[in-house]
């Protein structure tokens, strides 16, 4: 993970948590109905952890985790129960989760690490296992106004780079629009992809 990023998240994880952001509620239901009741969810870069409670009290068995410290205490405060702090190459299970959700969290992976992570995260997941993801729209990477930075890739690079790291059943690509903490429109990419059995 790009250390200004991170340090960003540490710094402005109250502001950050105390967004509600309300238009990605069709994806996680969608997303959700494609898993089995009560299933085993990994969620990466939780934030303020929003998405969490929604799994939760649809009855799923959701581990939450967030790259910063301070953002993780934020959601364990929220959700009254521990919030580990993770980064992505840190992951080490195998054939453990039926879902893994990575929303707005993914984008901040260094290019040239992007294919690393998702092998870690194809890895971790059960056979016929469902990654969400969502990606900033682009062609090369950069930082934003705030000096995050963003991996902005295109569709085809984005369906090489998956390939690249596992086999997959299905991958979906949706576009669609969302407005950052910057307040400024972004292009995003939605990606469903479901593990080989």
């Amino acid at each position: 993970m790009d250390e200004a990023t991170l340090q960003f998240y540490r710094s402005n994880a109250e502001a950050y948590a105390g967004r509600e952001i309300t238009s990605r509620q069709a994806r996680l239901t969608a997303f959700l109905a494609l898993l089995p009741p009560a299933a085993t969810i990994l969620e990466l870069g939780c934030g303020a952890g929003g998405d969490t409670a929604e799994m939760l009290a649809r009855g799923f068995d959701v581990r939450a985790t967030d790259g910063s410290p301070e953002m993780a205490e934020v959601a364990s405060k929220r959700l009254g129960r521990p919030v580990e702090t993770l980064l992505f190459h840190e992951l080490d299970e195998v054939e453990a989760f039926d879902g893994i959700w990575a929303n707005a969290c993914l984008l901040h992976v260094p290019r040239d690490q992007l294919a690393t992570v998702l092998s870690l995260i194809w890895r971790a997941l059960k056979p016929s296992g469902v990654f969400f993801a969502s990606y900033k729209e682009g062609d090369a990477d950069g930082r934003d106004t705030l000096s995050r930075y963003y991996n902005y890739p295109s569709q085809d690079w984005l369906r090489a780079t998956y390939a690249e790291a596992g086999n997959w059943n299905a991958l979906s690509i949706e576009r669609g629009e969302v407005r950052g903490f910057d307040h400024k429109m972004a292009p995003m990419l939605f990606v469903v992809a479901q593990k080989k059995r």
